[in-house]
């Protein structure tokens, strides 16, 4: 049995030793992760806890297959929903305080519908060219147009802008040709 069906059985069957293993090589990932973008300990309990009860909740609706390693994926749920998180907590207004705790199914459903819209857009990344995808990792990532110039050696910025502009309509393209498109966009 490969790691994934494992770590997904344990889940489902709430095996000690398959979660325990989970906690082990990837919470501390993710309490890293969480404690340098403005969270503490208890956010990335939090955050690892929801991914958890996500993936779990989401696998028993729909059997899913899971591309890369189980651990790289539940470290990718843990960032989005941080992430999610944060750009929630900067809408909020500081001054209401919501003291009783309650699972908000909505912001589940969110954050799986998220997911499956990032696990789309990386599947787009993967089919174009390993050009347009280093590419588009760099300006995705905020690097310099004149960076990435000098990386690959394009004579100006301007035929980086349009390298840029050309990767990302092929990068549309793929993901609205995805069958699974319409779904996500409907939703």
């Amino acid at each position: 049995m490969d790691n994934n069906l494992y770590y997904l059985n344990s889940l489902l069957n709430n095996n000690a030793e398959g979660i325990d293993t989970l906690y082990h090589n990837v919470f501390p990932k993710v309490k890293r992760f969480v404690i340098q973008n403005k969270g503490q300990e208890v956010d990335a309990e939090d955050i690892f806890q929801k991914a958890l009860l996500q993936i779990t909740v989401r696998y028993r609706r729909d059997l899913f297959e899971i591309n890369s390693s189980f651990e790289a994926y539940l470290f990718t749920a843990c960032k989005n929903l941080w992430r999610r998180a944060l750009k929630k907590s900067n809408l909020k207004v500081t001054e209401v305080v919501k003291l009783e705790p309650s699972i908000d199914t909505r912001d589940e459903a969110l954050a799986a519908l998220e997911q499956e819209r990032w696990e789309l857009f990386n599947e787009g990344l993967k089919q174009i060219s390993d050009n347009c995808n280093k590419i588009l990792s760099l300006y995705f990532a905020k690097v310099s147009y004149q960076d990435i110039m000098q990386r690959f050696d394009y004579n100006s910025e301007s035929v980086v802008r349009q390298r840029v502009f050309k990767c990302k309509n092929k990068l549309k393209q793929l993901i609205q040709a995805h069958n699974r498109f319409n779904t996500l966009k409907n939703l």
